[in-house]
């Protein structure tokens, strides 16, 4: 997806360098892991979306049936980088991101940033249960 946007966590490198001491690495992998593949099911859950009215010559306006492209572009399965450290998901479809924020001709309709709003909390949830 274009417009491609970025997290970063700030006191990472503490976070690390603690977990290390603790030799815990492998339940962060394994909480990045399940928190980013929930993640994925729930924008793939978000994706439904209605269809459009679309200006066609000689007919007018027409409903646009949905084709759920977007929906199945999202992978279920999960990225992983930095050897499990950092997860990453996300729609494929080259127009997901007018259909995230909208343009001037047609509403938002958001799908990732409410799965990426509700599992953030539960993510750092997971990792400060881990490091108690």
């Amino acid at each position: 997806m274009s417009g491609r946007k970025e997290i970063s966590i700030t006191g990472a490198t503490e976070l690390m360098d603690r977990l290390k001491v603790i030799g815990q690495m492998d339940a962060v992998k394994n909480i990045v892991k399940t928190n980013t593949s929930e993640m994925s099911r729930a924008m793939v859950r978000n994706a439904t979306f209605h269809g459009h009215m679309e200006w066609e010559a000689k007919k007018g306006l027409v409903f646009v049936k949905p084709t759920g492209a977007t929906k199945r572009s999202i992978p279920i399965g999960t990225g992983m980088l930095s050897g499990g450290l950092i997860g990453f998901s996300g729609p494929l479809t080259e127009y997901a991101y007018y259909l995230e924020f909208g343009t001037r001709f047609m509403a938002a309709q958001p799908f990732v940033r409410p799965a990426f709003n509700t599992q953030s909390p539960k993510f750092k949830a997971d990792l400060e249960r881990l490091m108690r």
